[in-house]
C-alpha cells in the first residue's frame, strides 16, 4: 500500500481485515491440528501457492502462518502486509491493489497477527484491485467452508432458505449435507444462510439485496438487468462495470454478509431455470479460489469477468 493513500482509506481498510499487524512473538501452546493457506492473484485467477500446515498450535495466528510458508513485508509500522513473496501492493493509474484474506471464505474484521487459529481452517489471501469494490465480505471460493467450520472461530448452524426454487431448494440441500455440513430445520438466529430462488424473489431479502447496490455494497460482481418482460444475470468486470450478459437460465452463486450478521449466500439466477442451473455448481471444482461464479449452458465464469 502506498503512502498516497488518505487517512480515511487507511481507516477503512483496517475496519476491513485487509490488514496484518506485526507482532508474532507467542510461545508455543496446545497442538489444535492443521489449516490450508491459499495465495493467489486478481481475484483468484491465478494460483500462486496451496499447501496444508500442520502442527497449528492455539498461540499461531493467520499472520504466524503467512510467516511461516512465504517471505513477506509490511508497512505502516507493521501494520499492512506490503507483499507476499515480492508481489507489492501498489496504486497506478488511479487504481489500487492490496492483499486481502479471508479465514473459511469470510472477509476478517481483525489484522491477521490477532486473529487465532483453532484448526482445521482455510486461509485465502489474495492479491487484487480493490477500486471498484473496497470489500468482499463474503465469498465461495473456500467451499465447503464455511458450513463446516463456522467463522471467527465459532461454529453456525446453516440453513437452506427456499425462495421458489423449486427442486434446487433440495439440491443445494442435498449438496450441503454432502460436503459434510448438517443442515437446520428451519432458520434458526445465527444461521449462515442459503437462499435458493429466482431473483424477483431472492432479492426480497435484505442481505440480498445489496447485490442491486454494486460491488461496492455487496462485493458481488453481479447484477440483473431488465430484458423485456423479464430479468437477465449480468457480469460485471474488475471496475464494476457490466462486462457480460448471459442467456436466460443462466445461474449464479455468491456470498455476501451484511453489517456483522452470518454470511449469506444466494443460489439464484433470473428465472427457476438458473437457480436450478446454480444449484449444480455446489462443487470444490466450481467454486474453489472463485468470488464468485455464474453458469451458462454448463460452463462456469467466474466473477469478476475478466
Amino acid at each position: 500500500m502506498t503512502a498516497r493513500r488518505g487517512t480515511a482509506v487507511v481507516s477503512a481498510l483496517l475496519v476491513a481485515a485487509a490488514l496484518a499487524a506485526a507482532g508474532c512473538g507467542l510461545g508455543p501452546g496446545e497442538g489444535v491440528g492443521e489449516v490450508e493457506l491459499t495465495v493467489t492473484r486478481d481475484y483468484g485467477a491465478e494460483s500462486l501457492s496451496h499447501r496444508e500446515i500442520g502442527d497449528v498450535d492455539e498461540s499461531d495466528t493467520v499472520m504466524r502462518v503467512l510467516e511461516g510458508s512465504a517471505e513477506i513485508s509490511t508497512r505502516y509500522g507493521g501494520g499492512f502486509v506490503q507483499a507476499i513473496d515480492g508481489l507489492e501492493a501498489e496504486e497506478r493509474f488511479g487504481r489500487s491493489s492490496d492483499w486481502l484474506y479471508y479465514v473459511n471464505g469470510v472477509e476478517a474484521t481483525v489484522g491477521a497477527a490477532d486473529y487465532r487459529l483453532h484448526g482445521g481452517e482455510e486461509i485465502w489471501w489474495d492479491y487484487r484491485d480493490w477500486t471498484a469494490a473496497m470489500r468482499a465480505p463474503a465469498v465461495v471460493g473456500s467451499w465447503p467452508q464455511p458450513f463446516l467450520d463456522g467463522y471467527d472461530g465459532e461454529r453456525h448452524p446453516v440453513a437452506v432458505e427456499c425462495m421458489g426454487g423449486g427442486s434446487a431448494c433440495g439440491e443445494v440441500r442435498e449438496g450441503l449435507e454432502g460436503a459434510g455440513a448438517s443442515v437446520a430445520s428451519g432458520s434458526p438466529d445465527g444461521a449462515i444462510r442459503v437462499l435458493v430462488g429466482p431473483w424477483a424473489r431472492v432479492r426480497k431479502d435484505p442481505a440480498a439485496a445489496q447485490i442491486e447496490d454494486g460491488p461496492q455494497a455487496s462485493g458481488v460482481f453481479a447484477d440483473f438487468e431488465r430484458r423485456g418482460t423479464g430479468l437477465s444475470l449480468r457480469g460485471l468486470g474488475v471496475d464494476g462495470e457490466p462486462a457480460r450478459s448471459f442467456v436466460p437460465g443462466s445461474g449464479l452463486v455468491a456470498a455476501t454478509r451484511r453489517y456483522e450478521a452470518p454470511p449469506v449466500w444466494v443460489v439464484t439466477g433470473a428465472t427457476v431455470a438458473g437457480a436450478r442451473a446454480a444449484a449444480g455448481l455446489l462443487g470444490d471444482a466450481d467454486l474453489r479460489d472463485h468470488y464468485a461464479v455464474a453458469v451458462e449452458g454448463g460452463a462456469e465464469t467466474p466473477l469478476p469477468v475478466r
